[in-house]
């Protein structure tokens, strides 16, 4: 009867216990650290969990078409990831999609709603000064009343935070987040205002002014050194856009302000304090959003301030700053403001009584907490090299999100019950090997998806569930490669232990290059596809690399110690492994040959 080779390769066969001990030793190390770690459950991804999903297509500008490329689409899902997350939605995914679109995957929870807006808000950030403002609305009086809350003032003092012997200065809003309520008439038309000054003015009737009193405004028409000119027939326009802008309408929100180029001036709507809609003329961009190198909400502990947002400018953004921030100071009211401009939509509208040299602003006011977040978010994270358009929005509720969790479990659970009693049936004993197998490549699978949700952010989505589902058949398949190919061997004649020898090699070919392919077209799968597709490629590689696992390691090593026990060494007819039911041929046995020559016949002459 034929035996295993004796040396390194029968020495390693004949210790399967040390497979069994190590991998049993991997799976309490694991488990050990998911609960350690606090996540013993999966991630889950929003079509689970429920969430938001929101679509955006970069839309180029007019003559601006090759800005949309990938260096900018990857600066702009930077500057997204950032945004979102800085609300707090830490488990927020931004990611292309082809060329042109940005998927961004907002969970449920708290700030997702605001995390939503934020991510809609896709235009650039400017700093824009106010030319004119009033209260919006055919009911907007033209009356110099103050209708609200005084305007914002911007004053300067010494760094609060800055070393000794350094001095900063910062914007002091005594209003809020959102503009000023003061209406102010039109007054002067826009075209002297644009003629005005550097920094070009127009606007009317001061509305009410600081509790310092504001440096004397330069007399109507009277042009600054430098002042740039200005068509009469552009700033007639000017005039009549901001003449006829009715805020209070949406559809006029929408369009003001949109697509205009930050060296040109133009209108724009906001919401003060009062929840009334402000409209503006605004010159062009003095400072860009990508000049401010640092936001922070800060609740000012030292005065009656309260939450504040402060900005630290990069350097050439703090000249700019100081530039423009020493001619409104020399405006009036509200001459003397600037706008922050974020999507077309002014969302503050500090003063400034002298200019701020420092490189740093602070704006206080009457915020809330929210406030002050959402403002310093938009101020660190608003800049975009594109603008967006927001092509689709999915929100899937939580309780959708469950209904479609138990589904996939149902069919995981089905699919795996099929594969059980088809293994029952056709292999009886061997069965109790394959289940083992298939269980604790469950259990590997299960506790990896919990450390991975953590350690990178996998999110267990609905075709990352169908991937796993998938890979019960895969793992099936090696059992099954491997059983027939112990089989084989029997049915040659040999007897179990020998034949489980001579079939792993062979087996263990066929498994490896089965998993080659399956994980080379989950790498590639992987690599070519975005969003939720990626999900499924990954537990599909992932299941692929512990189906090598396990039956290196696990259901080899078990198979030879059964091989050992007499239920399946002997044959029985619920073993599996029945040489009569195989149709196995006699025994092989060994034939020796005579050490002497053979003993024939008698001479015939001798005899």
């Amino acid at each position: 009867m034929a035996a295993p080779k004796k040396g390194r390769s029968a020495g390693s066969h004949s210790k399967p216990w040390r497979s069994l001990a190590l991998i049993l030793i991997a799976i309490v190390a694991l488990t050990g650290g998911m609960f350690a770690s606090g996540k013993t459950t999966p991630r889950l991804g929003i079509d689970l969990a429920g969430g938001t999903s929101i679509t955006l297509r970069a839309v180029p500008e007019r003559g601006q078409e090759a800005a949309i490329n990938k260096a900018n689409m990857d600066t702009a899902v930077d500057i997204m990831n950032r945004r979102v997350n800085g609300l707090g939605v830490s488990e927020a995914e931004v990611q292309t999609q082809g060329d042109r679109n940005i998927i961004v995957n907002i969970p449920k929870g708290t700030n997702s709603e605001q995390a939503r807006e934020q991510v809609g808000t896709t235009a650039k950030l400017y700093f824009r000064p106010v030319l004119a403002t009033q209260v919006s609305g055919p009911s907007a009086s033209p009356s110099p009343t103050a209708s609200g809350k005084p305007g914002d003032k911007a004053t300067g003092k010494p760094s609060e935070t800055g070393k000794p012997g350094e001095s900063g200065d910062k914007a002091t809003s005594t209003g809020s987040a959102a503009p000023s309520s003061t209406a102010s008439p039109q007054g002067r038309a826009v075209t002297d205002g644009l003629k005005a000054d550097a920094t070009p003015s127009a606007g009317g009737t001061p509305s009410p002014g600081p509790t310092t009193a504001p440096a004397s405004p330069a007399p109507s028409g009277a042009p600054a050194t430098g002042a740039p000119s200005t068509g009469n027939a552009a700033a007639a326009k000017l005039q009549a856009q901001y003449a006829a802008l009715d805020c209070t309408k949406q559809a006029v929100r929408a369009t003001a302000g949109k697509g205009v180029k930050a060296t040109e001036p133009t209108v724009a709507c906001g919401q003060n304090g009062q929840n009334q809609w402000q409209k503006y003329v605004l010159g062009p961009a003095a400072v860009d959003g990508t000049d401010v190198n640092k936001a922070q909400a800060v609740f000012n502990t030292q005065n009656a301030s309260g939450w504040t947002v402060t900005m630290e400018f990069t350097s050439q953004g703090a000249k700019k700053f100081a530039d423009v921030t020493g001619k409104l100071a020399q405006q009036q009211s509200p001459q003397n403001q600037f706008a922050i401009v974020l999507d077309g939509n002014v969302v503050s509208d500090p003063y400034v009584s002298q200019a701020l040299t420092g490189g740093n602003a602070e704006i206080s006011g009457r915020f809330t907490q929210q406030q002050a977040q959402s403002l310093s978010n938009m101020l660190s994270y608003g800049a975009l090299p594109l603008t967006f358009k927001e092509d689709s929005v999915t929100t899937v509720t939580a309780a959708l999100g469950g209904d479609q969790l138990h589904a996939g479990l149902i069919a995981g659970a089905i699919g795996l019950a099929l594969v059980v009693l088809y293994l029952v049936v056709y292999y009886r004993g061997l069965s109790l090997i394959a289940v083992a197998s298939l269980l604790v490549s469950a259990i590997l699978t299960y506790v990896l998806m919990s450390l991975l949700g953590q350690a990178i952010g996998f999110a267990l989505n609905l075709p990352a569930v169908c991937g796993a589902i998938v890979a019960i058949g895969i793992t099936a398949d090696s059992f099954i490669v491997f059983f027939e190919r112990i089989r084989d061997e029997i049915r040659e004649g040999r007897t179990l232990r020998p034949a489980v020898e001579r079939a792993w090699p062979r087996a263990r070919r066929t498994i490896l290059v089965s998993d080659f392919v399956s994980f080379l077209a989950a790498a590639v799968l992987f690599i070519v596809t975005v969003g939720k597709v990626q999900g499924f490629a990954f537990t599909l590689g992932l299941t692929t690399l512990l189906d090598v696992v396990v039956v290196f390691l696990f259901t080899k090593p078990l198979m030879t110690i059964l091989a050992r026990r007499a239920f399946f060494a002997n044959g029985h007819s619920w073993s599996g492994l029945d040489p009569k039911r195989l149709g196995a041929k006699p025994p092989l046995r060994r034939t020796r040959r005579p050490s002497g020559p053979a003993a024939g016949p008698a001479d015939p002459k001798e005899a």
